[in-house]
């Protein structure tokens, strides 16, 4: 038995601007604050687990910690199946540069070993999305989400973020980064997620 959430505020344990602008509009038919950990001037933790939930627990807990606050984090990123899942955990890493982080890099690099291996098409993919909801008492859920679809090229699209302009979910057209987003929030690895999340804890 999950347990359910009676508070009106929620941290998310984010630094990313776009991660929380999603949580905000998933959020907002619930009645919650929510606030980012950039606004609470939080660090951001290392990640050094191999795993999402690993990630997303340092992520909660370093928030819950700082602030007192109930805390969701997500680890996410995208496996792709013809590079044994990789990047997985590490999507973020692919995109680190000295100047910041720098995704298509990330997904000109991804392309290339896809190209490298001459992998079929279509190049199977999936966003993975690791909800860690955490309260001041040490109490923990997990909800995990998924999104498959395959690997285009070239990019296409300005919106979103991350890998969006190269993953075309399936049963659809265009990229995540082609659609409006309140579409891809619909139907996102993150939404998926968010859809047991509220089943779990808000229902």
């Amino acid at each position: 038995m999950t347990r359910k959430f009676d508070g009106k505020r929620i941290l998310i344990a984010t630094h990313n601007a776009g991660k929380l602008e999603e949580m905000e509009e998933l959020f907002e038919p619930y009645g919650i604050d929510v606030v980012g950990a950039a606004t609470m001037n939080l660090p951001e933790p290392d990640e050094t687990e191999t795993t999402f939930v690993g990630n997303a627990r340092i992520k909660a807990r370093a928030a819950v910690a700082a602030t007192g606050l109930p805390a969701l984090a997500d680890d996410s990123g995208i496996e792709v199946d013809a590079l044994d899942g990789q990047p997985g955990v590490y999507t973020a890493d692919w995109a680190e540069t000295s100047e910041g982080r720098d995704f298509v890099m990330a997904m000109t690099k991804t392309h290339q070993m896809l190209e490298d291996k001459g992998a079929a098409h279509p190049r199977t993919a999936r966003f993975c999305a690791t909800f860690v909801l955490a309260w001041p008492d040490g109490h923990e859920e997990v909800f995990e989400g998924t999104a498959e679809g395959t690997l285009v090229w070239p990019m296409r699209g300005h919106t979103g973020h991350g890998y969006d302009p190269m993953f075309q979910p399936l049963g659809h057209d265009q990229t995540f980064a082609e659609m409006d987003p309140s579409e891809k929030n619909r139907i996102s690895h993150r939404a998926d997620a968010f859809t047991k999340l509220v089943a779990g804890c808000f229902g």
